[in-house]
């Protein structure tokens, strides 16, 4: 079970600064003008917009920048995209959909909302039709349009709106997920009401159940858009820590044990070490206690903080290859230190043991070697256990990680249309064997 771990952190489309400078890549004038701004304001609260063009028949577009929240609560900036139909909307407002995507990178330019024409289809990097050197755009956003629904697609802080990416601390990315809805509610010009449904992928499917386990952060008041009412949530192949390592070491040297086995499952390939990389920086940036010399040479954490505050995740691993070849795991200390604060940190990062608030449904492929699937069936165990209604569909075919998105497209198409139509649910948890 502990071999799980590592590969279920940044080996998937898995606040505070480093006391190292690193470099920022040049940014368009929309994000260079946010990235100035303070966090202030109300949780949601849209602090910038601006109206963008779209190829989705029907639809309009903004880019915008709203007030966020951190894991510790400090308040941050996060950029994205609001998706909505022309036209009048109904009395009750436009159902939302809050879309969390999946592993770009931890620099500012590596925001979704950044790409040509981001309103669109989702588009991936690794699939054949592919067009970019990111994954971009946005899954069902015609379908959703048609039925009429608002679509906001965060970027995440830290990609675009300044400060630190956390990189695969589901707990951040979760609240820039129910932040993004509170901001799609607000926003007078799109007509959304308070029904919401959060869909995530890989680091986002992550977010997505993470933020179905937070009825305390969606019931704050003094918000941009207050008691919203979550009907479902859709995770397609999420990852959670916290489930395969319920208990901490027990001490220091069962911590240097089991991060060195985390260590090691990372550095097989550059493109692992890469979002290994990431993902060091990215819990470093949520626990300031941390220190990337803890995991790293002091080469290493230069290095890290060159390549992860300015590339995206393909051609960060791309940099690792040119300049290090096959010795990029020099960069890596022979034995970390203060490993009991770094495990800590990953599992206050992950997924709470908190009921969802409302009902959850997974899609996986058997394929899938980014995220194994016992990753989703323990969450499903602790959740069910806790009476919540945790559905898990394992898709037809052979599916992999990257064609997880566009295989379960129609098929939670349905489910989301049934949640926002009111129609009863069967409890999707896994039921006892009936005797004969």
């Amino acid at each position: 079970m502990k071999k799980l771990l590592p590969i279920l952190i940044f080996g998937t489309s898995l606040g505070a600064m480093s006391s190292v400078a690193f470099a920022e890549p040049p940014m368009p004038p929309f994000y260079a003008s946010v990235m100035k701004m303070a966090p202030e304001g109300k949780l949601g609260q849209i602090i910038k917009k601006e109206k963008i063009k779209t190829s989705v028949k029907g639809a309009q577009a903004w880019k915008i920048a709203y007030i966020s929240s951190d894991v510790a609560e400090r308040k941050t900036i996060s950029t994205g995209l609001i998706v909505a139909p022309i036209g009048q909307a109904p009395k009750e407002g436009r159902p939302i959909m809050a879309w969390v995507h999946g592993t770009t990178g931890s620099a500012q330019n590596c925001g979704p909302s950044q790409i040509t024409n981001p309103a669109t289809p989702l588009n991936e990097y690794f699939l054949m039709d592919g067009n970019s050197w990111t994954d971009y755009g946005i899954p069902n956003v015609e379908e959703f349009i048609k039925e009429g629904y608002v679509i906001v697609a965060t970027d995440y802080q830290g990609q675009g709106g300044g400060g630190k990416h956390q990189y695969a601390v589901a707990q951040t990315n979760g609240r820039d997920a129910i932040n993004s809805a509170r901001a799609a509610s607000s926003m007078k010009e799109v007509g959304a009401g308070k029904r919401t449904i959060i869909y995530g992928w890989s680091q986002g499917g992550g977010a997505t159940i993470a933020a179905a386990s937070l009825p305390e952060y969606q019931a704050q008041q003094g918000t941009a858009a207050d008691n919203l009412q979550y009907l479902g949530f859709v995770a397609l192949a999420p990852d959670d820590v916290a489930a395969v390592l319920p208990k901490l070491p027990a001490d220091e040297a069962g911590a240097n044990k089991l991060m060195n086995e985390f260590t090691q499952a990372n550095v097989p390939n550059v493109f692992l070490f890469a979002h290994y990389v990431m993902g060091l920086w990215g819990a470093q940036a949520a626990n300031p206690n941390l220190k990337l010399t803890d995991v790293l040479t002091d080469e290493g954490v230069k290095v890290a903080n060159q390549l992860a505050g300015n590339k995206c995740v393909h051609v960060m691993a791309d940099s690792f290859t040119y300049t290090y070849g096959d010795q990029y795991k020099s960069l890596i200390k022979p034995q970390p230190s203060n490993s009991l604060a770094w495990i800590n940190a990953f599992i206050n990062g992950s997924v709470k043991p908190v009921k969802p608030v409302a009902p959850v449904v997974i899609y996986w492929g058997t394929k899938d070697t980014a995220v194994p699937p016992v990753m989703h069936e323990l969450y499903q165990k602790q959740m069910c256990a806790m009476g919540a209604n945790v559905g898990r569909n394992q898709l037809p075919g052979e599916q992999t990680h990257f064609t997880t998105p566009g295989v379960s497209a129609p098929i939670y198409l349905a489910w989301v249309k049934d949640r926002i139509a009111g129609k009863p649910l069967a409890n999707g948890c896994p039921q006892p064997s009936q005797k004969q």
